[in-house]
């Protein structure tokens, strides 16, 4: 008799469609020499850091890169305050999606790395470092906004006239 649970059918009630057969992995590889596997695990944290790294540079020096580069647009137009803008944006979006594509690429590789060295990895890191990291830089722009700077005082504030 013939399953109708849409796990098996890929939500169809009549068979299944094509490509949606559940992934299974295949099993773990043999035991592969001490040195080998140790170096599978510096290399899967060496790309973790890479991946790390990558992440947090969307939340800082590539906006920053991308209002310069539109400031310099603005003065090379003759003063378009709005080509500087449209600039400015166009240069993020490229970076942001050129960044989240070499990160995808680098966690296959992770998942690889991972597998490679004995571990059962199914799934990547991804989304968690670009969490990891937005909460890393969010966490320092506060420390700087609150504690560094400080928002001041309005009662002493060295602005208010004596």
């Amino acid at each position: 008799m013939a399953s109708n649970d849409p796990t098996d059918t890929g939500g169809l009630f009549v068979g299944r469609r094509p490509g949606t057969r559940p992934v299974r992995f295949p099993t773990l590889p043999e035991d592969s020499p001490g040195r080998r596997r140790r170096a599978d695990k510096v290399l899967a944290a060496f790309l973790l850091v890479v991946e790390f790294l990558l992440c947090m540079s969307i939340w800082g020096p590539q906006p920053a890169f991308a209002l310069w580069f539109g400031s310099h647009v603005q003065y090379w137009s003759g003063g378009s305050v709005t080509l500087g803008i449209v600039a400015a944006f166009a240069m993020m979006l490229a970076t942001l999606f050129t960044t989240l594509a070499i990160a995808r690429r680098v966690d296959h590789a992770w998942k690889l790395v991972r597998r490679a060295a004995g571990y059962r990895q199914e799934r990547g890191a991804l989304e968690r470092i670009f969490v990891g990291a937005l909460i890393v830089v969010g966490g320092a722009y506060l420390f700087y906004f609150f504690i560094i700077q400080g928002p001041g005082s309005s009662t002493f504030s060295p602005q208010a006239p004596k």
